[in-house]
Formats: C-alpha cells, sequence, structure tokens
C-alpha cells in the first residue's frame, strides 16, 4: 500500500528534491522495521552471483541496516527501485569495509542471504544480553567457549529476538525455504572466531571487543558517506541529517524540514564536523536517558542551563560505564 502511494506521488515530484528524498526516506525506513528479512535484503542488494542469486556489497549491508540520507554536498536525490528512478541502484559513497567482509564466508566478495542474517543477528545483541548467555554456555567457567557453544548462543539470540520483536525490525525469518537455526551455521565469522579448523576458543573480551569495531566500522562508513568531497568532515546540515535519520517516523518530516531551514541561517555554513566529534555524540547517544536526567535536573535546581552546563554534562555522561 504505500509502495503504491510512493508510485502515485511519482508524478508530481519532478521538481522537488527534497520531497522526494522524504518520500524515498520514510518508504526504505518503514521497510526496515516491518518487512520480512528476504524483502529487506532483495530490496537493498545491488549485484548478482554467477548463478543469478542477489547478494550484497558491503555499501549495501551497511545501508540495509543504517538509513542515511543522499550527503548534502551531492545532487543525489536517491536511486533507488521504484518505477519512474533514474539510475537504479544504491547511493552510499563510501569506501570499501573489509571489516564487513569478515561475512563473506566463501569469499566471492558478495554477501549472502545467510550472510546478512547472521550480520543482522551479531547488530542486535547488546552487549549486557550476550555477556549473559555466554556465560551460561561458559559451562567450565573459564571466560572462553567453543564453535558449537558459540552457535548455540546465536541460535538462542536470534530466538530470542524473535520472541522480543525483533521481527518489526527485520521480520520473523520464517518465510518459505528459510531455516531461522541454519542462518548463522557457516557465516565468516564464525571462521574468524575459531580458525580454520574450528578448533580455537573464544573469550567473551574478545568476543565484546569485536562488537564494538564493528559498531565503530558502521559509524565509519556512515560518516564517509556524508563526506561527499572527501575533506574528513561533514557538514551542519549533513550531521543533523544523520541525527533525523534516526529518529521515529512520526518525526521525520517535522525534523526534516527544521534541517532544510538551516539553509537560511548563515551561522550554520562553515560549521564542520570531524569523525572524532561525529563519534563522541555517537557515545552520547547510547547514554541519553542519563544525561537528560543530568541537564534537566541541573536546570531546575538552577533555573538555567548554559552552553558550558551542557557540555560538562555531555562529558560526565558519555565516559560514564
Amino acid at each position: 500500500m504505500l509502495r503504491q502511494a510512493i508510485e502515485e506521488e511519482e508524478l508530481d515530484l519532478k521538481g522537488n528534491d527534497a520531497y522526494r528524498r522524504k518520500v524515498f526516506f520514510n518508504y526504505e525506513k518503514h521497510m526496515r522495521l516491518h518487512s520480512p528479512p528476504k524483502k529487506v535484503f532483495e530490496y537493498f542488494a545491488s549485484p548478482r552471483t554467477s548463478e543469478g542469486e542477489v547478494a550484497m556489497e558491503a555499501a549495501d549491508l551497511m545501508r540495509a541496516v543504517v538509513p542515511v540520507f543522499p550527503p548534502s554536498e551531492s545532487n543525489l536525490v536517491r536511486e533507488g527501485y521504484l518505477k519512474g528512478e533514474r539510475s537504479p541502484g544504491h547511493h552510499l559513497r563510501c569506501p570499501p569495509s573489509l571489516f564487513f567482509m569478515l561475512f563473506d564466508v566463501n569469499n566471492d566478495g558478495l554477501i549472502s542471504f545467510k550472510e546478512y542474517i547472521f550480520f543482522v543477528t551479531l547488530l542486535s545483541i547488546p552487549e549486557s544480553s550476550f555477556s549473559a548467555a555466554f556465560k551460561m554456555f561458559d559451562i567450565d567457567n573459564n571466560g572462553e567457549i567453543d564453535k558449537e557453544e558459540f552457535k548455540k548462543v546465536m541460535r538462542l539470540m536470534r530466538s530470542h529476538n524473535n520472541r522480543q520483536g525483533f521481527h518489526d525490525h527485520h521480520g520473523d525469518g520464517k518465510r518459505k525455504g528459510s531455516k531461522v537455526n541454519d542462518y548463522e551455521e557457516n557465516g565468516g565469522v564464525v571462521e574468524y572466531f575459531f580458525g580454520k579448523d574450528g578448533k580455537g576458543r573464544l573469550s567473551i573480551h574478545t568476543f565484546l571487543q569485536f562488537m564494538r569495531d564493528l559498531h565503530h566500522e558502521i559509524l565509519r562508513l556512515e560518516f564517509d558517506h556524508y563526506d561527499y568531497k572527501s575533506r574528513k568532515s561533514i557538514s551542519a546540515k549533513d550531521f543533523a541529517l544523520s541525527i533525523v535519520a534516526s529518529a521515529d517516523l512520526s518525526h521525520v518530516g517535522r525534523l526534516l524540514d527544521l534541517v532544510e531551514e538551516m539553509n537560511n541561517d548563515s551561522s550554520f555554513r562553515d560549521i564542520r564536523i570531524t569523525f572524532e566529534e561525529f563519534n563522541n555524540f555517537a557515545e552520547l547517544r547510547k547514554k541519553l536517558q542519563p544525561f537528560s536526567l543530568a541537564i534537566i535536573g541541573f536546570a531546575k535546581v538552577n533555573g538555567l542551563l548554559t552552553r558550558q552546563d551542557f557540555q560538562r554534562a555531555a562529558s560526565h555522561v558519555r565516559h560514564l560505564v
């Protein structure tokens, strides 16, 4: 129904690039949230294998899990698959990710559907939840698990995600011909953790560092996407677009209108955001609840919240464990 509405709107969108971007963004974010994993995979996958199967490049994989807008310094509207679009394909601009290609099991340079499911299952695991599951399977309590125990942890997390509403993000995975528990069985990361013979052992510290590196890589790719002219910094508008991209769909339209108004404010024109600043803000967003409590409480007590107070609260909260 949403797809039909978008296609009907296309005839009226020719002269309004901002509106076109908004429509495509809403459609894709709605798909990520409510469509089954196979549909999400097939939509964002761009190449085909020699057997004719759709597959993903590293950029497709990132775009499937991270909503992004075309960078403001480009003239792109949106290169998509809907009727009437020019140059079907992906618009993500960022360097290749060797880290992402760890999920490429057969080393063909592409990500299959099973490898994609392994990726999104890993990405959905909170550190606290994985620590608890990891310790449950660490029978001898030595802080390490073997390959078969790791697979059990992954199946547990996949099952837990399905029960807890993971289908709202990537569907329940129970489509005809799919075997949920088989998705992660032979992921390339398994070999990375346990070696070619599968006899290695994985410590919880190694895994949690891997997870931190994975999230950092996603953040880097998102930043590089907005750094359209490779200046090692992004504009204030692109930084705002990145923030809006993670907002609830019900607020996206209003927030995008505010972002567009930045074009009329000269004070934003020369502001550039470095990756370090981009990363620091991402760390702060993980702790929004204590941050909001800190600034609201301070404002109530003192009746005024200065910029310095805001920065001090952000600095303290960001370094909370």
